[in-house]
């Protein structure tokens, strides 16, 4: 009763955002670029903050570091899509955010100078690479759904990290968003604000079971968008692309702009392929060692990515 009750509040509290963004012309305008040709509001990943502060309401003790840090990417990922700010001062404020949770996580006092490097430049990428592929309809939703029900079912029946309620909020705003954007024609999207914020969720609940297992091999639970990301960063720095500009050499827009392949059954195909990881992953946590692990996922992934250069090759990109 109290889930059901918390996803009609946040329901409610989408189409509230709905009318301030219609007010106030919060809206995502379609260029040459975009995957999407009709204008839509902009910012209903809003929900994930929204999602965030309800779970804070009702467990102040525990979780005020945590909904500090996702309220400054919230704030400043709110701000960027309303009017664009400079990649130094959103980069600074994930710095800050990040720096939050590890406090919180322990990580100064728990990890080498190194680690904590390698785990700022870790999280930093987690949180843009999220962003990169929010591009089509349900992308980020179904994605997250599939990552944040790993999680529980790590929590649930592998290892105990954290509260499970802290999952399941999370989950919640993803279904009340996927109402809204799993559409042929979005309802909303979910903006920066929306990508990045449960991107941090993510982020934290992924540090703080490395953390809590001392092994690193849940960050496979991130594994298709990290290849994704990885390897369309390298390609475009061969093309010698400015990586900050907006493009289309994504697989999935691949796929879905220039082969025409419906959005919903993109995102719908990238979610299931990482359900396959995830549950390589949790069947082989306690039989494999992590490399062997790393090995028999992240190789399949990157030959199944290279299929994009052949598709490429057949159209005049």
């Amino acid at each position: 009763m109290q889930y059901l009750l918390i996803t009609v509040v946040l329901f409610l509290l989408e189409l509230l955002y709905f009318k301030v963004a219609d007010r106030y012309n919060i809206v995502d305008k379609p260029n040459h670029r975009s995957a999407h040709t009709e204008i839509t509001l902009r910012g209903g990943g809003i929900i994930f903050w929204f999602a965030a502060l309800l779970y804070f309401a009702q467990h102040l003790q525990n979780n005020c570091f945590f909904f500090t840090g996702i309220t400054l990417v919230t704030v400043v990922s709110f701000w960027d899509d309303i009017q664009s700010l400079s990649n130094k001062i959103r980069i600074s404020v994930h710095f800050l955010a990040i720096s939050v949770i590890f406090y919180d996580l322990g990580v100064f006092n728990s990890v080498p100078v190194l680690g904590i490097v390698f785990a700022y430049i870790l999280a930093i990428g987690l949180i843009n690479a999220y962003n990169f592929m929010d591009g089509i309809n349900g992308i980020t939703g179904l994605y997250t759904l599939v990552v944040m029900g790993s999680l529980l079912y790590v929590n649930q029946n592998i290892q105990v990290f954290i509260d499970g309620a802290f999952i399941l909020y999370a989950m919640l705003a993803s279904l009340v968003f996927l109402f809204f954007n799993y559409r042929k024609r979005a309802k909303c999207f979910a903006g920066d604000v929306g990508s990045i914020a449960i991107a941090f969720w993510v982020i934290y609940l992924v540090l703080k079971l490395i953390l809590v297992t001392n092994s690193l091999v849940w960050l496979l639970f991130l594994a298709v968008y990290g290849v994704d990301a990885i390897c369309t960063i390298l390609h475009r720095l061969y093309l010698k692309h400015n990586i900050f500009e907006a493009h289309r050499l994504h697989f999935y827009q691949v796929l879905s702009n220039e082969y025409k392949i419906q959005h919903r059954i993109v995102s719908f195909l990238y979610a299931l392929l990482q359900i396959i990881v995830s549950c390589v992953v949790v069947y082989g946590y306690l039989d494999f060692d992590v490399l062997t692990i790393f090995a028999i996922i992240l190789l399949p992934l990157l030959a199944l990515y290279s299929i994009k250069f052949y598709l490429l090759k057949k159209i005049k990109y």
